[in-house]
């Protein structure tokens, strides 16, 4: 599978897209605290999926169920960063799915077993995940999905190793939360760097062709035009 960015809707969904002969359907979840999109990526029933971003309850009770129901084959957990909204949803998803991969940039690997690293003691209740089997996400390498080759980009700056993943072919980028519909990441928890994130959007995201669909760890999708043009943190990038 290796070889070297406020929710899409407030309600789970299923959005297929054909591009480039590639049909890719995006399933989301949300919970009603944090609003964060968790995805399930897959091509068709009975084949194999990603787990994006699982988050808080609902999204594991949730995603468990449509996986189920299209009979797929969950390869790895793939997370664009460790922030407590971003895998408070493993370990039951692994409970029910059995266990996987989860991939994670290797800055980001002490955020899963400390809650005051991945913010959830700041809420009282610290997460720690339990999964086993963690890869790392070197920038640069690639991810696959059935046909489907994603590009492992930085987008470090709102969490110390943020991840996007870019896959040309479908012209989609799943960014996290370090770029929003008018917005970016917030940039005042530890670890955080505003001037490495601005840096890593422009290399990185700005980039990519302004057709790119932008799929971000909260909030609508939008393109890669679109923020270039309008976005207040970006104009002039």
């Amino acid at each position: 599978m290796l070889s070297l960015a406020e929710p899409i809707g407030p309600h789970p969904g299923d959005d297929r897209r054909l591009m480039n002969d590639m049909q890719l359907r995006i399933h989301i979840t949300n919970d009603m605290m944090f609003f964060e999109n968790g995805y399930t990526l897959s091509f068709c029933d009975g084949g194999s999926c990603w787990i994006v971003d699982p988050g808080p309850p609902p999204q594991a009770e949730q995603i468990v169920a449509y996986v189920r129901e299209h009979d797929l084959k969950p390869e790895a957990v793939v997370l664009t960063h460790a922030h407590a909204d971003h895998i408070a949803g493993i370990d039951d998803v692994m409970a029910d799915l059995g266990d996987m991969p989860v991939y994670l940039a290797e800055e980001e690997w002490p955020m899963l077993t400390d809650g005051r690293e991945n913010l959830s003691a700041n809420f009282g209740a610290p997460i720690i995940v339990r999964a086993t089997d963690v890869q790392s996400l070197p920038v640069g390498s690639t991810l696959t999905l059935e046909d489907s080759t994603w590009v492992v980009g930085d987008v470090a700056g709102h969490s110390p190793g943020g991840r996007g993943f870019y896959c040309e072919a479908l012209g989609m980028a799943i960014v996290g939360d370090a770029l929003f519909q008018g917005s970016i990441g917030r940039t005042d928890f530890h670890h955080s760097n505003h001037d490495q994130l601005i840096r890593n959007i422009r290399n990185t995201l700005l980039t990519l062709p302004d057709e790119t669909r932008v799929l971000s760890g909260h909030g609508p999708e939008t393109t890669i035009g679109v923020e270039r043009a309008s976005n207040p943190f970006l104009v002039g990038q």
